[in-house]
């Protein structure tokens, strides 16, 4: 898939088109065609870590003026965690645009949220540093900033929807094994969070846990928008 097709969901044009692939070039890949260790994306990775940091903790503090300092750092982190990057980076679709290993490739390296996760924080630092940090705060707002209610739900979404719950109702909630496909070594797990016998969200993931708590979040999402609906 060409690099300008990600340009586009972005909205962002990159003046050094190389900074765009560099971010997209997985270690595998790099390592496979024996470039430069320093080509591939882990540098800019490391960059797009503390811009990601910065923006959101900027964010934080002018948009959150009543949240103390130990909530305000908790939400930080569920917002520029592993997981949480992995689902906006699922969002984008940026999967399909990386530079991978055969290997990499063939195991689901495109759907593994260590590599998508680290593939989103590059793409940030290679804004960063083609566009400055107006540009980096611009698509930080727009992919990961946005729905920032739901988004620092993900974290801790099974919990927070277990409590949420037991306050409400006796009924159980439990999760469904809906199904799997794909070889041992890259399998995809879909799961449904259920009330009883109501199906109240749906996930899927590399692993059972990780489908279960995107159902949770689901769930969650949908909880909270009818709640904002009905007042």
């Amino acid at each position: 898939m060409k690099l300008g097709q990600l340009e586009e969901k972005i909205g962002y044009r990159f003046k050094e088109p190389k900074l765009l692939r560099q971010a997209m070039c997985h270690s595998s890949y790099a390592n496979e065609r024996h470039m430069d260790r320093l080509l591939n994306n882990e540098r800019l990775e490391f960059l797009g870590d503390a811009v990601l940091e910065l923006i959101t903790s900027e964010f934080l503090f002018k948009n959150y003026s009543k949240m103390p300092e130990g909530e305000a750092t908790r939400t930080r982190a569920s917002i520029v965690c592993e997981q949480t990057l992995a689902l906006c980076a699922r969002e984008l679709g940026l999967g399909s645009f990386l530079l991978l290993g055969k290997g990499e490739d063939l195991t689901g390296g495109r759907e593994r949220d260590s590599i998508t996760s680290d593939a989103m924080e590059a793409l940030l630092g290679a804004i960063y540093l083609d566009g400055g940090f107006a540009s980096a705060k611009e698509f930080v707002n727009h992919f990961i900033l946005n729905d920032i209610e739901h988004k620092k739900l993900f974290f801790d979404s099974k919990t927070i929807l277990q409590e949420e719950i037991q306050g409400e109702t006796q009924e159980p909630l439990h999760y469904v094994l809906i199904g799997e496909e794909g070889p041992d070594h890259n399998k995809r797990f879909t799961v449904h969070a259920c009330l009883g016998n109501q199906v109240i969200g749906a996930g899927s993931g590399r692993t059972k846990k990780a489908a279960e708590q995107e159902a949770a979040y689901r769930a969650l999402i949908e909880r909270h928008k009818t709640e904002r609906d009905l007042s």
